[in-house]
């Protein structure tokens, strides 16, 4: 869990413009389009945007990239979450067809050269880009076995930030550990969107570099991304509604 320092550490500016249940970003990382349907219909207006990621792109033959404009149609907010990565014709022409949809978010992988390709396919349209850091489940080890010597996960996100400010990205996807330094980084131009979400009850599962809800925005996390701590909870819509509880409690802490 992220530590006391963290926690105590003073909110960006720009995070006071968005409502604390906008914030929240529930994961449909489920088999089937039925499975996140009925997610969704249980948990109701508590939640409003969803991250429709690869799992459930390709459920049912690919119906999941269709329950991502269903979402839409019902007035929900989507993050699709498809980590494209290509040479830069193929990144452009994609993101060109995702601008159409209608989403909020879209992630990719890559160079800056990959971004740069993304920004210019979503064109004029709302689309807004995010670039993956280091995934929430690597740590120290994993980055060895990935070939990547003699640097630590907080200098490498801090380098991809950099690279993803850089290319014209509007925000990345990183754990609330580096949040803070990529605001510093960024000046606070980069939206942060941080998985790896576990309240002090959580399994971590996967999961290797967590922080809780609070000390994410605290820290400087935007958005939340969650999924399994709330579909498969007992009662999703409870948990769901106590996560954006400790979201408000992490603004309010900040406001005073």
């Amino acid at each position: 869990m992220a530590s006391a320092a963290i926690a105590e550490s003073q909110p960006r500016p720009a995070m006071r413009d968005i409502p604390a249940r906008e914030r929240l970003i529930v994961a449909l990382d489920l088999p089937s389009v039925d499975k996140a349907r009925a997610l969704v219909e249980a948990l109701g207006d508590s939640v409003c945007f969803y991250k429709v990621g690869m799992q459930l792109q390709f459920a049912d033959g690919g119906a999941g990239l269709g329950y991502a404009r269903e979402l839409i149609d019902l007035g929900k907010k989507v993050f699709l979450d498809s980590k494209l990565f290509d040479i830069g014709e193929t990144i452009e022409r994609s993101v060109e067809n995702v601008a159409k949809m209608g989403v909020e978010f879209l992630t990719v992988h890559g160079t800056g050269q990959t971004v740069r390709a993304a920004v210019r396919g979503r064109g004029a349209s709302q689309l807004q880009i995010l670039t993956v850091t280091v995934l929430t489940s690597l740590d120290a080890i994993d980055l060895e076995d990935l070939g990547f010597q003699n640097i630590s996960v907080k200098q490498l996100v801090l380098h991809r930030a950099q690279k993803a400010l850089d290319a014209g990205a509007d925000g990345v996807i990183a754990s609330g550990e580096e949040a803070e330094a990529i605001g510093q980084l960024s000046g606070n131009k980069l939206k942060i969107i941080t998985p790896g979400i576990r309240r002090a009850t959580d399994h971590r599962g996967d999961q290797k570099r967590v922080v809780t809800p609070y000390d994410a925005i605290r820290s400087g996390a935007d958005y939340l991304v969650v999924g399994r701590p709330i579909s498969q909870a007992a009662e999703p819509k409870r948990e769901a509604e106590a996560i954006v509880a400790d979201i408000e409690q992490a603004l309010e802490s900040g406001l005073r």
